[in-house]
């Protein structure tokens, strides 16, 4: 099975609700991820809110332009869950 998000909302503090093809839904938080040249912008909150789901490629892309792989976002999850387990 290749992974995709089935839903993408975005949340205040840089975080998105998630929900892929495996069943599997949750928070992620992006505070610290977004760096670089693609990435920086998406600090500005009213541009991280543009974030949907990709009618194509079926995960999280911004109005920029900038999008994330679902099996990034899935292990960042996972993760951050751990985290806060701990």
């Amino acid at each position: 099975m290749i992974l995709h998000t089935t839903e993408v909302t975005p949340l205040s503090g840089y975080r998105l609700f998630l929900r892929f093809n495996n069943g599997e839904s949750g928070e992620v938080d992006l505070s610290h991820e977004l760096d670089g040249e693609v990435f920086e912008p998406l600090r500005d909150p009213a541009l991280f809110a543009t974030a949907s789901q990709h009618p194509v490629m079926r995960t999280v892309a911004w109005a920029s332009g900038a999008d994330i792989a679902p099996e990034f976002l899935l292990d960042l999850m996972h993760a951050q869950q751990g985290d806060r387990a701990a």
